[in-house]
Formats: C-alpha cells, sequence, structure tokens
C-alpha cells in the first residue's frame, strides 16, 4: 500500500515507489487528479494527519498482483482510515460558508442529491466502510459529512440508516447489498462486481475480460462457501443461550451485578493493558451465571464499535454446550459474526475438510490451531472473551484451561471466566496471572 505525504512547501510525495510515478519526478501537475490530490494532502495536514490515500495514485495498476491486493483490501483501508474525505467535483458551494450547520441546504442540495458520486460502482465502499466521510464541495468547502447527512445519503441511495451509522453488513442478506450496487457504473464491465468484494468482505482474484456474469458467479461461490463454513461452525448462537438462561432465571435485575463495576479487580482488569484474565470463583448457586450476564450487557455498552464481544456458556447437561470443542467454536462463530474477515482462518481447512473440521478426532486440534491463527491476526480488534461455567466443560476441561492460559499473555485480547472454586481449575490459571473475584 502506497501512501501520499504533503511537505510544508505543498510538494507531494509517494511513501513508497513501485514503479513510475509523476508524482515521484515533479510531473503530473497539470493532470485533473492533480487539484483533487492536492487539495486532499492539505486538508489530511489541517487535521493532523501525516499521511493520506488516494486511489488514483495510490494504486499501481501495471502491476497485476498489486491491483489485486488493492482491489481486496480496498473495503479495509477504507474502515481503517481515520478520516475519508470525498472531493464531489458536480457540486458548487461558492459561499463563504463552509459546514452545512451555518446556512440552509438549499444552496447545494439539489446538486448534491445528483452528484455522479452516487451513480459510480467503487464509491459504494467509501460510503459505507468508514467511520468519517466528510463531503467537499468543488470549490473544497466542506459540505458536512455522512452523519450530519444521513437523510439525504438514504435518499438518493436508498441504504437504510442502520448500514449508514455503521451497523454490520452481515445483519443486511445478499440481495439486499447486491440492490445497493444496481444503479451504479464502472467503467470496466467487471468492476460491477469486483467493487462488492468488500461488501460481502470475500476474496477472488480479478480477471478482466470474464465478463459481469462470471464474476457475479465467482462472487457468489465464495459467499456460498463462507455461509457453510459459518453454519457448520456455529454449535449454538451464544447470544440465544444467554437470552433463554435470563429468562428461566426470570430476568437479569440490575442490583445483582452492577456492585462489580466498582470492584478494584474488576477494574483493574478492565483498565489495565497488562491484565488480561479475570477469574469469577464462586459456590453453586451463588449467581456467577447472572453476574456475567451482567458483565457482558455492561461490556456492550462500553465498547467501541470496532470492538469485539464473544462469550460461551457451558452447561454440562446439554452435549451441544458442555465440551471444549463447543466453547472454541462458539466464541470463534460470535467473533467472525462480527468481524467477517476472520472467516479466512477457518476456510483454509473447511473448504477441504467441509464440517468434519469440527467434529472428527482431530477437531482440536485443528480448532486450536484456527483460533491461535485468529488471535494473531493484525486485524483483529480489540477483543473480549468470556466463558461461564468452566466446570460445567465436562469433556476435554484441562486442554480448554491450558488454551485459554496460553493465549492469556498480553495482547489486544482480554478474557473473563467463571466457575466454580476448583483446585485444579486455580492450578491450571495461575499460569496466566489472572485476577479472581469470589
Amino acid at each position: 500500500m502506497r501512501l501520499l505525504r504533503i511537505s510544508s512547501d505543498s510538494g507531494l510525495s509517494l511513501t513508497n515507489n513501485l514503479g513510475g510515478n509523476d508524482l515521484t519526478n515533479g510531473g503530473g501537475k497539470d493532470k485533473p487528479g492533480y487539484k483533487k490530490t492536492l487539495l486532499c494532502g492539505e486538508q489530511a495536514r489541517r487535521d493532523g494527519l501525516q499521511y493520506f490515500w488516494v486511489d488514483t495514485c495510490c494504486i499501481n495498476k501495471v502491476n497485476k498482483g498489486g491491483l489485486s491486493q488493492a482491489i481486496n483490501s480496498m473495503f479495509r483501508w477504507y474502515r481503517d482510515a481515520t478520516r475519508c474525505y470525498v472531493y464531489l467535483s458536480d457540486v458548487s458551494n461558492p459561499t463563504s460558508q463552509t459546514d452545512e450547520e451555518d446556512f440552509g441546504l438549499s444552496v447545494w442540495e439539489s446538486d448534491f442529491c445528483k452528484s455522479r458520486w452516487f451513480t459510480r460502482g467503487w464509491t459504494l465502499q467509501e460510503l459505507l466502510a468508514p467511520d468519517s466521510v466528510e463531503f467537499f464541495s468543488q470549490e473544497w468547502k466542506r459540505l458536512g459529512d455522512k452523519a450530519s447527512l444521513r437523510q439525504q445519503i438514504h435518499e438518493i441511495t436508498r441504504i437504510p440508516d442502520s448500514a449508514l451509522q455503521g451497523a454490520p453488513l452481515a445483519q443486511f442478506d445478499v440481495e439486499e447489498r447486491l440492490s445497493w450496487n444496481i444503479h451504479r457504473h464502472t467503467k470496466l464491465k467487471e468492476d460491477r462486481v469486483y467493487s462488492l468484494l468488500g461488501i460481502f468482505d470475500v476474496y477472488i482474484s480479478p480477471f478482466y475480460g470474464e465478463g459481469v456474469s462470471r464474476a457475479l458467479e465467482r462472487l457468489q461461490e465464495q459467499i456460498n462457501k463462507r455461509k457453510r463454513c459459518t453454519e457448520d461452525l456455529r454449535p449454538t448462537d451464544p447470544r440465544d443461550d444467554k437470552t433463554r438462561i435470563e429468562d428461566t432465571k426470570g430476568g437479569l435485575l440490575k442490583d445483582s451485578y452492577r456492585w462489580i463495576l466498582n470492584n478494584a479487580d474488576f477494574r483493574q482488569w478492565r483498565d489495565d493493558e497488562q491484565s488480561q484474565l479475570l477469574w469469577i470463583k464462586g459456590d453453586p448457586g451463588k449467581g456467577k451465571t447472572m453476574l456475567l450476564c451482567g458483565i457482558i450487557d455492561e461490556l456492550q455498552k462500553w465498547k467501541a464499535k470496532t470492538d469485539l464481544l464473544s462469550f460461551f456458556f457451558c452447561q454440562a447437561t446439554d452435549s451441544r454446550i458442555n465440551n471444549a470443542t463447543a466453547v472454541l467454536r462458539g466464541l470463534l462463530y460470535m467473533l467472525v459474526d462480527q468481524q467477517p474477515s476472520l472467516v479466512s482462518h477457518i476456510r483454509k481447512k473447511h473448504d477441504d475438510a467441509g464440517k468434519a473440521l469440527f467434529e472428527d478426532v482431530n477437531a482440536w486440534v485443528a480448532l486450536t490451531e484456527i483460533f491461535t491463527s485468529v488471535l494473531q491476526d493484525p486485524s483483529l480488534r480489540s477483543t473480549c472473551l468470556i466463558i461461564d461455567a468452566l466446570d460445567e466443560c465436562v469433556l476435554d476441561l484441562p486442554k480448554l484451561l491450558e488454551f485459554v492460559a496460553q493465549q492469556s499473555a498480553p495482547s489486544r485480547v482480554k478474557w473473563v471466566v467463571s466457575s466454580r472454586n476448583w483446585p485444579e481449575i486455580e492450578e491450571q490459571l495461575e499460569r496466566a496471572g489472572y485476577k479472581h473475584l469470589h
């Protein structure tokens, strides 16, 4: 990935030159995209950003491998960007005001609604992937952002408000996501499909000349493979188990768990980057499970939109959820549901083995390798993993404890586990330097 940098004298340079480029030899100033690039760089500098990226000059289209990587990575690049600027060359705002809060939208709203930007295939991911999308007129006057202009954008695109506000795109079915692109156009016909790869979080190598039908067929094939993989992975949906448990116990009372929010050990676990594992232990019937339900609810409120929270409830009397492989499958299922790109770690093995990957005699070995790979993925967001009732994991508990202890080294991942106060559990967790609550 090549990034641009702007100097104090408004000169532009690439951080990594992978081939001839006008910017590296001082040329290109007479090209149509130069003005946009310069304005983008100056805005980035005003916003305190050292580097910026512009698709027209930061993708080396001569290098087919680099082009393929860019096409398959672009959604992630937009998603991880601090800011995304949209330059609308066909929207004029000659007034002196620079923000929608200062004047009525009528000055430029008509042009905004008719902008070509909303008809281009590649701009769909620019709209949906980033948290921050700011729109600028041809004079580089700020018109607003994705949040303040959400109603107008919804009316133009018919994309649901929840998607515009950052809801996981996996929540929307395949047909609905395809419909968001139906009136958009690309210069190369296959790009109508390739521009959707990030929307569906799948990877295919671009093959220009194959035609739209074949490209769409390959996209659908990858979508179906991923769907089968997640269906086979799922032993249960832990979110449904949580609801069932709460209903069975008469509902979750806030007074039954809120005390823990001020507990010193809990706060240290939550706030200290070096504190990775919290063990909640106690005798049967003391409310550990409901306490964890409350912790889950609180963490869901606190966590950033991009953070991951995965949990699992063991139950000795239910063969679906009373063994170590089921625990890892359930945790992985929730992680993949929240960050679909992680499924690639599972697909490497599942495409060959199918459902047997999770059920045969080697399932534990395969799952620990997959889980370790997921936790080491550089793109993995800050993650919290919660396992309730370790003592009700009746099959391969020692293996599960050893795995948790091994994976509790300082990282972006934090763990909460609960169980009865069993010496054999304490012995294993001691290796991870746990904090404990009675």
